[in-house]
C-alpha cells in the first residue's frame, strides 16, 4: 500500500481546521506541506508559523516540501516549528550535501526533490544520505497541473538505483495524481503519493483518501 500524503496547499484555508480533522480521520498517512518563496517557483503560500499551526493539528507525519531559494537558512525554523521531514530542492542547492546534513544533524529525515526537467541520475551521490526523493510530476509553483508522463520514465530509473544498492529511500510523486492513474504510478516504483486537488476537490475527501489507499 502507498503512503498518502495530502497536499494542504489545496485545503480550505478559510477552514483549515475542519480539514485537518477530516484528514486526521481519515487513512491518510501524511500531512505534505508545500512552502512556496515566490523566487524559487512564482507563487507563495506559507511559512514556519502555519506549519506549526498544523503540527499542533496533528500527530500525524508533517511533511514538508521547500520550494525556496537558500533553504539552509530557515532549516531550523521549520525543525522548531515541527517538520518530521523536510526536502529541498535540488535546483535551489549548489552545495546539497551540506543541506543534507544539516537537515539530518536537526534531527529530521531529508528529502531531496527534482523538477521535470532534473534527470535522477544527479542524485546519485547523495542518494545513500537522504530518505526520501520527492519527484515533481508538475512543473513546481501551482496546484491542480496535470501529470507529465516522462515522470513514469524517470521514477522506474530512481526505482533501481534504489533497489540495486539495497537502499531505503522513499520515493515520492508530486503533482497530478489521481484516482486514475495512482495504480500506474505505483506499479511503476512509488512509495509515497502527493495528492492534493483530487482529494480536497472529491465529494468524500475520506473515501478518495481511502481509495487511494487501498491502489
Amino acid at each position: 500500500m502507498p503512503l498518502i500524503a495530502p497536499s494542504l496547499l489545496s485545503a480550505n484555508y478559510l477552514n483549515l481546521e475542519a480539514d485537518c480533522k477530516m484528514l486526521n480521520e481519515s487513512e491518510a498517512d501524511w500531512f505534505h506541506l508545500d512552502v512556496m518563496d515566490g523566487n524559487f517557483v512564482p507563487n507563495i503560500s506559507f511559512g514556519p508559523m502555519l506549519v506549526e499551526c498544523f503540527r499542533k493539528a496533528t500527530t500525524k507525519t508533517c511533511d514538508v516540501h521547500l520550494m525556496i531559494e537558500s533553504p539552509g537558512l530557515y532549516a531550523e525554523a521549520f525543525k522548531k516549528a515541527g517538520a518530521d521531514i523536510l526536502t529541498v530542492h535540488f535546483e535551489a542547492c549548489p552545495h546539497l550535501h551540506r543541506n543534507i546534513q544539516q537537515i539530518k544533524d536537526l534531527g529530521m529525515q531529508a528529502g531531496v526533490a527534482v523538477n521535470p526537467h532534473t534527470p535522477v541520475e544527479g542524485l546519485k551521490d547523495v542518494l545513500a544520505d537522504i530518505d526520501l526523493v520527492c519527484l515533481m510530476s508538475v512543473n513546481p509553483g501551482f496546484g491542480g497541473q496535470s501529470f507529465i508522463p516522462h515522470t513514469l520514465h524517470k521514477l522506474k530509473q530512481l526505482r533501481e538505483m534504489i533497489d540495486e544498492r539495497s537502499l531505503q529511500v522513499k520515493i515520492e510523486i508530486d503533482g497530478g495524481v489521481t484516482l486514475e492513474n495512482a495504480r500506474t504510478i505505483v506499479d511503476a516504483g512509488a512509495d509515497v503519493l502527493v495528492a492534493g486537488n483530487t482529494v480536497f476537490r472529491s465529494s468524500n475527501p475520506k473515501s478518495t483518501i481511502a481509495a487511494l489507499k487501498k491502489i
